[in-house]
């Protein structure tokens, strides 16, 4: 994570302000505003109809001013910050969810892994309504962090509103999220390598899983990377992933508000799969550090994409404590973030080579125009991807499970089981088995126009 210190402070002028009439540069019109930031700040203080605190109120005139940016733009104070810290470093105690904010609304960006929202049923694009009987409407994505975190073993009651369907009233019980960032398992022929997200110890884990793979199995013949759900984390560590499956070409480019402000990371010799053929599994909860990894395999023709469309989240926030951390942080938006052939992730996600939804459900979920309310594109005040492409819209995907198909079966993971028999090569899939939905390409829009 890169840090900067940034020290100094504005006077403010407080009381009544007469005003000249000159014609305003930029730099007198901000100090202009600041003296009216400060006269607001006198009148709520001498007026307001009971005491207020004026620290509070300047943390949340902070926040103001970030949310006006971009969604991932945030005023962290000292305590958002040290859980910032916490869940960068694996582990803090609270319900397991990643979230973001959008028009005074807080979203479910992914649930984590095996954490009490995730069991409680809690869905990527979910809304949180209600928090403890009071309306969550209105505040912070640190403010209903504060709320949803809490000494283990507590309860905290919460309202999910979802589209198309009932709100979902939980009861969640707190407890110490000890975030393991990398499993895996052997299925059959194949290693399945789960990242749940992307913090300091996920390329330490990674390294050990496959290790732990191939004595399980050593004559493994492929591996499916599920990044379903994965909300990101450090580009360090979506580098250091990426980096795992690629012998050379780089793996990702960021690039800021100046032309010369371009960074690009490249991979090093050495494949730890040993050039096996590798699926990444993706969903519209994959984001920012897992779109990263989606991307830079793909592109470099290493693994084929299954799933849905993932989140695109394609920003990349630097965090900037202040004065140390002692008055919290900023996380600003400062660059944009590209796939080596290029493409902007931002707003558009990665596309799957095969899109397969996992249920009945979700298919719904992508045939209704609404479904971008499960991705960047959703926030009013989300960047644009800065290449004039734009996110595929409604339409009924290529395959999807019929109704009556198992839930406990999972379709996407099967279908990245039938690529790699295939060896990666999408013209000797077989087919879709029965009971699977298969809508071609030229025929998806006309079956959503047909309310299919």
């Amino acid at each position: 994570m890169r840090k900067a210190l940034i020290a100094g402070c504005a006077a403010l002028a407080i009381g009544a302000v007469a005003v000249t009439a000159v014609a305003q540069t930029p730099r007198n019109e901000t100090f202009r505003m600041l003296e009216l930031f400060g006269d607001v700040l006198a009148v709520v203080e001498q007026a307001y109809v009971v005491p207020v605190d004026n620290k509070k109120l300047i943390e949340a005139a902070l926040g103001g001013m970030m949310t006006a940016l971009d969604p991932h733009s945030s005023y962290l104070a000292p305590a958002g910050f040290a859980d910032l810290r916490e869940r960068t470093e694996g582990q803090y105690s609270g319900v397991g969810l990643t979230i973001s904010s959008e028009a005074g609304l807080v979203k479910v960006i992914s649930p984590m892994d095996g954490g009490p929202a995730a069991r409680a049923g809690v869905q990527a694009g979910d809304v949180i309504s209600i928090i403890d009987g009071a309306s969550a409407a209105g505040l912070s994505v640190s403010d209903v962090s504060d709320k949803l975190k809490g000494a283990p073993g507590t309860e905290v009651s919460v309202t999910f509103l979802r589209d198309g369907s009932d709100p979902l009233e939980v009861t969640l019980t707190r407890e110490v999220i000890k975030i393991e960032s990398v499993t895996g398992r052997i299925e059959g022929d194949f290693g399945v390598i789960r990242i749940s997200t992307f913090d300091d110890n996920t390329v330490r884990d990674l390294n050990r899983v496959i290790g732990e793979l191939k004595a399980a199995n050593p004559a493994v013949k492929g591996y499916v990377v599920d990044l379903r759900n994965n909300g990101g984390g450090l580009l360090s560590a979506a580098v250091g992933v990426s980096d795992a499956f690629l012998e050379r070409g780089e793996i990702v480019s960021q690039r800021g508000r100046r032309p010369e402000q371009i960074d690009r990371w490249s991979a090093r010799p050495g494949d730890l799969t040993d050039g096996k053929p590798i699926v990444v599994l993706v969903n519209y909860g994959s984001a920012s550090a897992s779109e990263i990894v989606a991307g830079a395999l793909k592109d470099h023709e290493r693994a084929t994409v299954v799933g849905l469309t993932s989140f695109g989240k394609g920003s990349v926030q630097t965090v900037i404590p202040l004065r140390g951390g002692q008055d919290g942080a900023l996380s600003i938006t400062t660059a944009r973030y590209y796939t080596p052939s290029g493409r902007s992730i931002q707003k558009i996600g990665i596309e799957p080579d095969l899109e397969v939804s996992r249920s009945a459900a979700e298919a719904r979920i992508v045939a209704r125009s609404s479904f971008i309310y499960a991705s960047e594109a959703g926030f009013a005040n989300s960047l644009d991807a800065s290449i004039g492409a734009e996110r595929r819209g409604a339409h009924v995907p290529l395959e999807a499970p019929g109704e009556d198909w198992p839930e406990d079966k999972d379709y996407q993971l099967e279908r990245a089981f039938d690529v790699l028999r295939a060896g990666g090569d999408l013209a000797l899939l077989a087919p879709a088995p029965a009971g699977i939905v298969v809508t071609p390409p030229d025929q998806q829009t006309a079956a959503l126009a047909a309310g299919e």
